[in-house]
């Protein structure tokens, strides 16, 4: 399904550890590779996602480098029905949504059958002039699989 969506990753001087995410490898379950930002000297790096299928298990790839300083890597997610960027950080090895002021994510009810990639949900702006923000899916009903 083609839904674009952008990761920035954020991380004080770790270029060797981003470094094997900046190579092309098809043994992933994502597809790309990270690109250095440019002129930015604290250490930042982008990629861009155009189908949904080819961004599973990002994150989890993200949590297995051996970062120096994990307490300062912020991850900023944002597919293309959010309002916003969200934003990541590890938090006891994960990387975890940080909640945003006035912002929320809402969930679809999981999909009938796992054939359809997860989906992430919808970050919104809890404070922007929308029709009327959707009604969320409880927990229970959402689709366990992580969707970056």
């Amino acid at each position: 399904m083609s839904r674009m969506a952008q990761i920035i990753v954020l991380a004080r001087y770790e270029d060797e550890v981003m470094e094997p995410l900046t190579r092309y490898d098809d043994t992933r379950t994502w597809r790309g590779r990270f690109e250095r930002i440019p002129d930015w000297f604290v250490g930042g790096w982008y990629i861009e996602f155009f189908r949904t299928g080819q961004r599973v298990g990002v994150l989890k790839d993200l949590e297995s480098l051996p970062w120096n300083n994990p307490e300062c890597v912020q991850v900023m997610l944002h597919d293309e029905d959010d309002d916003c960027f969200g934003l990541w950080m590890f938090h006891d090895g994960a990387l975890v949504e940080v909640p945003l002021p006035r912002t929320e994510r809402f969930h679809k009810p999981a999909p009938p059958t796992q054939e359809f990639p997860p989906d992430p949900g919808s970050l919104w702006r809890t404070d922007a002039e929308h029709p009327r923000l959707p009604e969320q899916t409880p927990a229970h009903l959402r689709d366990p699989r992580p969707a970056w």
